[in-house]
């Protein structure tokens, strides 16, 4: 499998995803079409389908656009304001980009039709998070509760494979480490990764793993004490609230 990110608008990644077996592709959130095609063309792929994280216009605008270009692909979502959608996934339903496997996970909270995009080839494992799980951070709670986000983010992506490659939505690193780590300053896996993502060569910081994340991530960490501490609450979920509310504030 080849995934290459692709930077979009100010922060956003869009993804080509391909088996390099069949050379057929797959983008996520394609909201830069012309850009995505010429690498598409570069690389020799061929083209199938479309794997959307949400209907927000960063993320699922270019659809019309790449529909008219390329008619016949396969538009996989969870939400119906998804412009151009025509397949509806199922919680963890599985399907095929050539010989990978892809398995959709409703992470919902962000949105109510949050998908993240579960990839598997051989012993290769990446995920596609959007704006659910962002490196060092999560996406805010716009159509769900701190109750959803625990059930996406820890009983769903936590779960997967430590070695699993997190590709999410935005390049909100720095922001989201500087966050961490004033919620945890004692963490010497938040100080380390802070020290690199500083560094002005660093430009592109995806793809993390979930096991870094289990790490530095102060939402997946809601069962620390250290976190309890911090926001005053004992429940998990509750902690998730308080952060989230934090880091809404924070600047």
């Amino acid at each position: 499998m080849r995934i290459v990110p692709v930077p979009a608008l100010e922060d956003n990644y869009s993804y080509i995803i391909m088996d390099e077996k069949t050379h057929e592709a797959a983008l996520v959130d394609p909201v830069e079409p012309q850009k995505l095609m010429h690498i598409l063309q570069h690389l020799g792929a061929k083209l199938t389908s479309v794997l959307c994280t949400h209907h927000h216009w960063d993320h699922a605008g270019g659809n019309v656009e790449l529909i008219a270009k390329k008619p016949g692909l396969a538009v996989y979502g969870a939400d119906a304001r998804i412009p151009e959608i025509n397949y509806v996934v199922k919680d963890k339903e599985e399907f095929k980009i050539g010989t990978l496997t892809v398995q959709a996970l409703w992470t919902h909270c962000h949105t109510k039709g949050s998908v993240s995009y579960y990839v598997r080839d051989g012993a290769d494992r990446a995920v596609f998070t959007g704006d659910t799980l962002f490196l060092s951070g999560c996406g805010r709670f716009f159509e769900g509760t701190a109750a959803d986000m625990y059930n996406s983010l820890l009983h769903i992506l936590a779960t997967l494979p430590v070695e699993t490659k997190v590709y999410c939505g935005h390049e909100y690193t720095k922001a989201n480490l500087k966050f961490a780590h004033y919620v945890e300053p004692e963490n010497p896996h938040i100080a380390q990764k802070l020290q690199w993502v500083l560094d002005e060569n660093v430009t592109m910081t995806v793809p993390g793993t979930i096991g870094e994340e289990l790490l530095v991530n102060p939402f997946l960490r809601v069962n620390e004490f250290s976190l309890q501490k911090v926001t005053g609450k004992v429940d998990p979920i509750d902690v998730m609230h308080v952060l989230r509310e934090m880091k809404n504030n924070f600047s």
